[in-house]
C-alpha cells in the first residue's frame, strides 16, 4: 500500500506520515539496525484497513533506509520468546550482524508464567542488556502497556508494573532509549488490540513506530554539541 492509500493512518493525529518519519531521521547516524525479542519487537498485529501491513520495526527500518540508502536491517524476534530464549536463541545472530542500533524488547512472555520468578527475571534481563551493549550499539526499548492484560492472573497489575519498572530501571543503566508506552493515550483506543487481545493491531504500531521516531530523533539532537561552535556548524 502506497503512502497516499493509507488514508485512515494520514489523518491519524497519534501518527507521523512516513515522509515526515524519515524528515525526522535524516541526521541520525545509525546505519545498521538490528531487533530483538518477543512478538512486541516483532511488530505482530491484525491488519487494519487504511494503515500500512507493516508492524512497528519493519516501519522504522522502512524511514530509516529512506533517510540513510545504505541502511542495513536485522530482525530476529521471536513469537513468544522469553527473556532466555532471546539470549539463547537470538544474540549470536545479532552479534555476527554488528548492529549500530538495537532494539531489544522482553519480559511479557516472562511474567505469564503460573509463578512469575522476579530474581530470575531480572538475571535473565540483565544478562540480555549485558550482550546488547557488548555489541557498541545505542539500545532502545518499550515499556509494556497497560492495554496489555491477562485476566486470568490476578496479580496481573502488580506484575505489568514490576515489570516495566524492572526495564526502566536496567535499560538506564546501559544508557537504552526507552519509549514509554505503559500509559500512551494508545491505550485508550477502541481499535487498538488485535483480534487476540494482546497484540497491537496497525494503528498501535503505527503510533509506536512514530514514537519511537520522535525518541531517536530527540536522543541525536540532544547529542549534538553546544555553544557557538555547535550552532554554527
Amino acid at each position: 500500500m502506497t503512502e497516499t492509500g493509507c488514508y485512515a493512518e494520514l489523518v491519524d493525529p497519534m501518527c507521523l506520515a512516513l515522509h515526515v518519519q524519515t524528515a525526522l531521521l535524516g541526521d541520525v547516524p545509525y546505519r545498521r539496525f538490528a531487533v530483538a525479542g518477543d512478538s512486541l519487537s516483532l511488530g505482530t498485529g491484525d491488519h487494519v484497513s487504511g494503515y500500512r501491513r507493516l508492524g512497528w520495526s519493519d516501519r522504522i527500518a522502512r524511514a530509516l533506509a529512506d533517510a540513510q540508502p545504505e541502511l542495513q536491517y536485522r530482525n530476529s524476534a521471536i513469537i513468544g520468546a522469553t527473556t532466555r530464549e532471546v539470549i539463547d536463541r537470538q544474540y549470536g545472530a545479532i552479534m555476527e550482524f554488528g548492529p549500530d542500533l538495537l532494539h531489544v524488547s522482553s519480559g511479557a512472555n516472562d511474567i505469564t508464567a503460573k509463578r512469575a520468578d522476579f530474581s530470575r527475571i531480572e538475571y535473565d534481563l540483565r544478562q540480555m542488556y549485558e550482550l546488547a551493549a557488548s555489541t557498541g550499539a545505542q539500545l532502545m526499548t518499550f515499556t509494556l502497556g497497560r492495554a496489555y492484560v491477562v485476566p486470568r492472573i490476578e496479580d496481573w497489575t502488580a506484575r505489568i508494573t514490576a515489570m516495566n519498572e524492572m526495564v526502566r530501571g536496567i535499560a538506564a543503566e546501559y544508557g537504552a532509549i526507552v519509549i514509554e508506552m505503559w500509559d500512551h493515550p494508545v491505550n485508550d483506543r477502541a481499535d487498538l488490540l488485535s483480534a487476540d487481545r494482546i497484540h497491537f493491531a496497525a494503528p498501535g504500531q503505527a503510533v509506536m513506530a512514530t514514537e519511537v521516531t520522535r525518541a531517536l530523533a530527540a536522543h541525536v539532537s540532544n547529542q549534538r554539541p553546544t555553544g557557538a561552535w555547535g550552532q554554527n556548524r
